[in-house]
């Protein structure tokens, strides 16, 4: 065993004009969330605890685009999805379509926990929430002052703006402009930047686990589902690993992004930094995605194809970053 790893990660994709006191809160965020992760590995916590504690705290922080801050849908309501995986027995839960439960990851994991299925989704995810008696709250709780008016800017742009964050004035020297815009199943996106967070731990029994959380597209159709709730593409953990991806959701889905790291470290003998850097460059055709993972021997690693991407790593052996870009 090599000891505990965590990494932590609030999207692929940053504008390069954010302005810097966003970059700054935003590893400020980071920070504290490793910092609650690496105290709970030191109290012996195991891994899918310590996911589900990590990724709660972003989801209560409306910095991030999960819990409160959301991406808002085309009618500007809030539709919330999020799963987690244990997996020293590949066990999993995920929901979708949440519009009033407080912290979707915890409710993921009762579906794991508490649940005879895998992933529950929209009226079904929400009288389950009511059953296990989860808090709830009104859809207005999770919608911010930045994602009514970033609602706004992709109304009028029609399309979809992956950076909810961007600051709606001063909002012309942002990634909006720049030529070529990328693209989406095809069709052109004007902003792309985090959309998800995420947290990957193997505790010192050398259990992985993986955690993802997101609100999704700003003014994307209701009833659309992303990666991140989906096992094997936004998150998987097994025995060897952990993973958690965050980026072009559609991308993702079709490279099954998550479980590729997994399939290449055993089919083909790779390890973990490797593994990584060979999915992000092979598994993601032209899509832009980014993740984060943590091996059962106690490593970290991360690799995305875009500009940056929020993301903190720690190790026991002392190793701690925080960064955004390259």
């Amino acid at each position: 065993m090599g000891g505990w790893a965590i990494a932590v990660h609030g999207g692929a994709g940053v504008d390069p004009n954010l302005p810097l006191e966003r970059q700054e809160e935003a590893k400020q965020l980071l920070t504290h969330c490793l910092n609650l992760g690496i105290s709970a590995l030191n109290s012996n916590l195991p891994a899918i605890d310590v996911v589900e504690l990590v990724v709660r705290e972003l989801e209560t922080d409306p910095l991030f685009n999960s819990g409160r801050g959301s991406a808002l849908t085309e009618k500007g309501t809030v539709e919330m999805e999020a799963s987690i995986m244990d997996g020293p027995k590949r066990r999993c839960g995920a929901v979708s379509g949440l519009t009033t439960v407080k912290n979707p990851i915890s409710l993921a994991r009762l579906v794991m926990d508490k649940s005879p299925h895998s992933y529950l989704a929209f009226s079904g995810a929400e009288e389950f929430a009511r059953q296990q008696g989860v808090e709830v709250v009104d859809n207005e709780y999770f919608i911010t002052p930045d994602n009514v008016g970033m609602l706004k800017l992709a109304k009028e742009a029609n399309t979809i703006l992956f950076d909810y964050r961007i600051p709606t004035s001063g909002y012309e020297t942002c990634g909006s402009n720049v030529e070529s815009p990328l693209q989406m199943n095809g069709l052109p996106i004007s902003v792309y930047a985090p959309e998800t967070v995420g947290c990957v731990v193997v505790d010192r029994e050398g259990r992985c686990a993986a955690a993802t959380s997101t609100g999704g597209l700003m003014n994307k159709m209701t009833g659309r589902i992303g990666d991140s709730p989906l096992i094997g593409a936004g998150t998987y953990a097994c025995d060897v690993c952990g993973v958690s991806c965050t980026g072009e959701g559609e991308a993702i889905i079709r490279g099954t992004l998550a479980r590729e790291v997994a399939a290449v470290m055993e089919y083909k003998g790779l390890k973990l930094q490797e593994a990584v850097d060979f999915v992000i460059k092979h598994r993601l055709d032209e899509g832009m995605a980014g993740l984060i993972a943590v091996s059962n021997a106690g490593e970290v690693a991360y690799g995305f194809n875009c500009n940056g991407m929020f993301r903190g790593c720690a190790t026991e052996n002392g190793f701690m970053e925080v960064g955004i870009w390259e």
